[in-house]
């Protein structure tokens, strides 16, 4: 029979895929002998039953839920349903993953007109309405879609018209708003259950239900979550940090999430319950400052602190109530945490003999890298500035865009190709869609622990939280502090590193060297059995990539060499040459060009593989289009306007993915591929004699038949060996492979192994031919596909593992059947991917090669693919 609740008791941190995370780290903390609340979990498996079928609940599950009530009852010595010694619950989400505010909460269920009396008797008029109306709240919201600022506005309007606030309303006033909010529930066509067992039943329905609500379903495809997991549903026992001075709550990591130092780092608020810390409504007190209030709950937290993170060997996120100075646990998980916190502590960790190199790898997700190896503002313009507002350093990173006041409104300006800075009260899970797109988020209240800071923690976004000296005006659209008054669309640059806010756009620089990171990617370096090369053909980028650590170039594209000013007019003039003798002329300006450029690519990589790919794109692409341009080269190359554009219009393909380009422009005009071919051996040959040895990689693009490339081999062997005999030179060693980026090529890949020394797939064009549409699809129907889950995602960022895949996988296999010990590489955009890494890792890839701002992240992630293939 299945098993669908577990008491905390029952449960540990393995059994996280039922219980959720949140269920699973309060099993493990109960059986840790941890001060936690009495409680029990539905499982993640309840959930999706109930999803596909509502009448479960009814059939099944409400038996179980019962039971596990009075088994909670007789531990607590409380009762659910009477008025003596009241057992009042939370009802939680708690999915597998981490999904900080996106699904529902709902605090202090049990109570009705009838036990907050008792509850009034029990403790204090103040108290216990202040529960109870945080219940109708949260229940009209949560359960019933009531938007909270209307209980918000309700109270507001009685405070004023009793001039004095809540907290000492007489009895009569207290029932006079209770009243108030459920008539709002009548409004809404609602009546709020006044018997325990009806409110947990729709609150449980409502937590699963908020599975599917629209910001978990975002939050879900950012963090590629799958939908198919659900959530658990945590029922715990309610301990009140509203219960006075003496009572508190609090959010805590163990570490510094935004830094990774090792102190405590996290904040507290007296007097209040958990959603007010992570709301950002109330600003809380540094958590160090409970050592002076409450001395005794301080050092005990401190211990368990310590001995969670020890435990769990990773920074903690800690959840804690304080109820009249005793301290309890409610929830901890593995923090989220910036990219340089995350690289920090786990470095440290292993310093500290916690982790292996080996664990503290796979702690850090190969995307968080990204962050490490952006612009931060110019130090010296940071020295000229004078901050407009300063707020809390909640995530750092520098940022610049436009001021927009609603995540539509950031949503809809990122739509149209603009830089968006999200500024708000506070932000809510509701804001999901236009934090995602924003440059950075600025909140006047709020946190180091609040909805904002948490959340773009977890996206790496640059977050500024608190910015109290910010007067916001949402519907006006203006942000006032300092008698400076902005509207929507100014411009505001964000320093997450400092909290400080500018006017204006400030200039940026890549971040100096991180130490930790060397040191992080050296182990990755020690672990990893795919190399990572990059796509670079540039000075720049080619050192850029071997600062990132590249072991080579696996794709130096010649074209992109000959769209200088000089160069692309004798290219236009090879392109549209009347006879042989113009097309000399032309032929020979490009060989200097490119035997420059060869030279000094080869000075600069030195014994590093580099593979060059001769000229790939059809000839239309080099030629203008604009009438003022195609009559200012006719002027140049003295040819009449109309017979230049009529030869242009010749020339131009109608569709250039599958037109006259690649391999078989070098079967039409062989005399190109001749021209750098030449240049490529005669700049290694310049090299060799300066006493650098080079080992030239040449790859002939787009071949479909076996005849091309020994068609194609053969003209550029006898090239080299003539420009060898030419200089009178003893040859070396080069090698001749081929760009597989076309199913045929991987459907015969052991015959053309038979003629090519290396391959390299063509993942961008192997994925265009497959699927028959280009990238310029995107926009067009890829995101709507996207949108109905008729595909999980883009396949020119992930690779098509069930198609595109399976062609790379087949080829690999006949050609290693062919040439065992051939060299076999990916070039494509998801060479750099780290999702898709560790395909390659299992179909026995030699190595991948991506652009230089992704080498460092690929670096990781073939790492943890190595170590993800190894027996445990």
């Amino acid at each position: 029979m299945v098993k669908w609740i577990y008491d905390f008791n029952e449960g540990r941190s393995k059994d996280k895929a039922l219980l959720g995370g949140k269920g699973a780290n309060l099993a493990e903390m109960t059986h840790l002998g941890l001060p936690v609340p009495s409680g029990f979990t539905l499982t993640t498996e309840s959930c999706m039953r109930y999803l596909k079928n509502v009448a479960f609940f009814d059939q099944q599950l409400i038996t179980e839920i019962q039971t596990a009530i009075e088994r909670l009852e007789v531990k607590t010595n409380k009762s659910f349903t009477n008025d003596d010694e009241l057992l009042l619950v939370s009802v939680r989400s708690g999915a597998v993953f981490s999904m900080p505010g996106m699904m529902d909460t709902i605090l202090n269920l049990g109570l009705n007109d009838s036990r907050v009396h008792a509850l009034a008797e029990q403790t204090s008029l103040a108290f216990a309405y202040d529960c109870y109306r945080r219940l109708l709240q949260m229940f009209g919201d949560v359960v019933y879609g009531i938007p909270k600022e209307k209980f918000n506005l309700l109270l507001t309007k009685a405070e004023k018209e009793n001039n004095k606030t809540v907290n000492v309303f007489n009895e009569q006033q207290q029932l006079a708003l209770i009243k108030n909010y459920k008539e709002l529930f009548i409004k809404h066509n609602k009546v709020f259950p006044q018997h325990p067992m009806d409110q947990l039943k729709e609150a449980i329905q409502a937590v699963f239900h908020s599975w599917n609500n629209p910001r978990a379903n975002v939050y879900r495809e950012l963090h590629g979550i799958s939908h198919h997991l659900g959530t658990a549903v945590n029922v715990q026992e309610m301990v009140f940090g509203n219960s006075g001075n003496e009572s508190g709550t609090g959010v805590v990591f163990t570490r510094n999430p935004a830094t990774g130092d090792n102190q405590l780092f996290g904040e507290f608020l007296l007097d209040a319950q958990g959603e007010d810390v992570v709301a950002g409504i109330r600003t809380p007190q540094p958590i160090q400052e409970l050592s002076e209030r409450l001395p005794n709950v301080y050092q005990d937290f401190l211990h368990y602190a310590q001995m969670l993170e020890l435990h769990y060997k990773d920074m903690q996120d800690i959840e804690f109530t304080v109820e009249q100075g005793k301290l309890f646990i409610l929830q901890t998980r593995n923090g989220k945490r910036t990219a340089k916190a995350a690289l920090k502590i786990a470095t440290d960790l292993v310093n500290e003999n916690v982790l292996s190199k080996e664990e503290a790898l796979m702690r850090v997700e190969a995307e968080m890298i990204d962050q490490l190896i952006h612009p931060i503002f110019k130090p010296e313009a940071l020295e000229q500035a004078t901050p407009f507002a300063q707020g809390l350093p909640a995530s750092p990173r520098a940022a610049t865009g436009e001021i927009v006041f609603t995540a539509e409104k950031a949503k809809e300006r990122y739509e149209q190709g603009n830089k968006v800075i999200l500024v708000r009260h506070e932000t809510s899970p509701e804001d999901i869609e236009g934090m995602i797109v924003s440059e950075a988020i600025v909140t006047s209240r709020g946190g180091m622990t609040s909805h904002a800071a948490v959340v773009a923690r977890g996206m790496g976004t640059c977050c500024v939280t608190g910015t109290e000296t910010l007067t916001i005006d949402e519907e006006a659209k203006t942000v006032t502090t300092n008698d400076i008054r902005l509207k929507e669309g100014d411009i505001l640059s964000v320093n997450g590193n400092t909290g400080e806010i500018y006017l204006g756009e400030l200039p940026t620089v890549i971040a100096e060297n991180n130490q930790d990171l060397t040191l992080f990617l050296s182990w990755a370096d020690e672990l990893a059995d795919l190399e990572v090369r990059a796509n670079a053909e540039t000075l720049t980028d080619l050192t850029t990539a071997l600062d990132f650590g590249a072991t080579g170039i696996g794709l130096a594209r010649t074209e992109h060499m000959f769209f200088g000013e000089d160069r692309i007019l004798e290219m236009r003039r090879l392109i549209l040459a009347e006879d042989h003798r113009e097309m000399e002329t032309a032929l020979t300006k490009l060989l200097a060009f490119q035997e420059n450029d060869f030279y000094q690519m080869f000075q600069t990589i030195r014994d590093k593989p580099m593979v060059i790919r001769l000229l790939d794109p059809p000839m239309h692409e080099f030629l203008p289009h604009e009438a003022p341009d195609i009559a200012n080269l006719a002027d140049k190359l003295n040819r009449s306007v109309n017979e230049l554009t009529a030869k242009i219009e010749y020339l131009k393909e109608t569709n250039p993915m599958l037109g006259h380009r690649g391999c078989r422009l070098g079967i039409t005009t062989p005399e190109i591929y001749q021209m750098q071919v030449k240049a490529i051996i005669q700049s290694a040959i310049r090299l060799v004699q300066e006493g650098i040895p080079v080992v030239p990689e040449i790859m002939i693009p787009l071949i479909a038949e076996k005849e091309e490339l020994m068609h194609l081999k053969v003209l550029l062997i006898e090239t080299i060996e003539a420009t060898f005999n030419a200089q009178n030179i003893v040859p070396f060693s080069y090698e001749i492979g081929t760009m597989i980026e076309l199913p045929r090529a991987c459907l015969i890949a052991d015959q053309l192994a038979e003629q090519a020394d290396f391959f390299s797939f063509g993942t961008n064009d192997l994925t265009q031919m497959t699927y028959g549409f280009s990238r310029d699809d995107i926009g067009k129907f890829i995101n709507r596909y996207q949108e109905k889950a008729i595909m999980t995602h883009d396949p020119f960022q992930h690779l098509d593992q069930q198609g595109v895949g399976q062609l790379i996988k087949l080829a690999v296999s006949n050609a290693r059947r062919t040439k065992p010990t051939m060299t076999i590489g990916i070039c494509g955009e998801v060479g750099g991917d780290p999702q898709s890494i560790p395909f390659f890792q299992a179909i026995g890839i030699d190595y991948v090669s991506c652009s230089p701002y992704r080498i460092p992240a690929a670096r990781l992630a073939v790492a943890q693919a190595a170590i993800r293939s190894r027996p445990s």
